[in-house]
């Protein structure tokens, strides 16, 4: 396959066993751990937990992923459709509230098919934001829970820190057809998420201006209560952090004070994770479990 699946549109040839692309992938899914996982927001890991598949590979491959381990130096296993159906349907047995793809959006034509013949739990599409509209919409009516990240407003900051200055208008015109495709966020009767939007964004070190800005668009663009937006305070400098000296640090408990009090004064339904949440802990083994 000639690769167009992201906004990057760089025609690699991606084939079965065959790595290419942006994201550095074949066309086969790489699959790097797959279990029940506790951490996400929580109407999606509830109590039983979310049945959470991490791909290899990544569109964006930004300076400070904390999974760089898998989105940037390949780490996985490769996987048919057939033994990826299998994954999820061993999760949804040891009891996951929904089926949780973390960056799969390299993989959405494999996961299309494995997805057309619908589960038994929600889809969660759960991504960088860096997604293409067309790709999107061959996911409608497969995908039922879309978790995107809106890490900038700020061209110049996406430029520096995921070479993808366009990444503001194409993440913004990707969650709109999220919302589009779901409508607006549904519970069920133990606070678990049926169908929805959630945006997350990460705070990063010095980024207050950037994270009030993205609450703001959230706020303007959206009537009350139709999304619910997450702000993550879990920064730790990773991956290639320690190049770029002025995200090469912890948060500021300011930083987190500040974000989640402008939260709050807008009225922004949702969720947010203090301060404890900044360690290593919220980085997962990646060590093939369940693949």
């Amino acid at each position: 396959m000639l690769c167009s699946q992201c906004p990057r549109s760089c025609g690699a040839r991606r084939e079965e066993t065959l790595f290419g692309g942006v994201c550095a992938m074949p066309s086969l899914p790489v699959v790097a751990r797959a279990a029940l996982h506790f951490w996400e927001e929580p109407p999606i890991s509830g109590t039983r937990g979310s049945g959470t598949v991490f791909f290899s590979g990544c569109p964006l491959r930004c300076v400070f992923c904390q999974n760089s381990v898998i989105s940037q130096e390949g780490y996985g296993r490769t996987v048919t459709a057939e033994r990826l159906r299998e994954i999820f349907l061993d999760l949804i047995a040891q009891g996951a509230h929904n089926i949780n793809l973390v960056t799969p959006t390299h993989f959405a034509h494999a996961i299309g098919e494995v997805l057309n013949e619908p589960l038994s739990v929600p889809v969660v599409w759960n991504t960088g934001g860096y997604e293409k509209i067309e790709t999107l919409q061959t996911l409608e009516g497969k995908v039922q829970i879309y978790l995107p990240d809106l890490k900038y407003l700020d061209r110049d900051r996406a430029r520096r820190y995921s070479a993808a200055p366009d990444y503001p208008e194409a993440a913004a015109a990707a969650i709109r057809e999220m919302v589009r495709q779901t409508g607006p966020c549904e519970f069920d009767g133990e606070g678990l998420l049926k169908r929805g939007v959630v945006i997350r964004h990460l705070l990063l070190p010095g980024g207050l201006n950037e994270a009030k800005a993205v609450m703001d668009w959230v706020g303007e663009n959206f009537p009350h209560g139709e999304v619910r937006f997450s702000l993550m305070s879990q920064y730790v400098p990773l991956g290639r952090a320690a190049e770029y000296p002025e995200i090469h640090r912890k948060l500021r408990r300011s930083e987190i004070r500040c974000a989640q009090e402008y939260m709050a004064a807008l009225g922004l339904p949702g969720y947010v994770q203090g301060e404890e949440a900044a360690s290593g802990e919220y980085v997962p083994s990646f060590d093939l479990t369940g693949v």
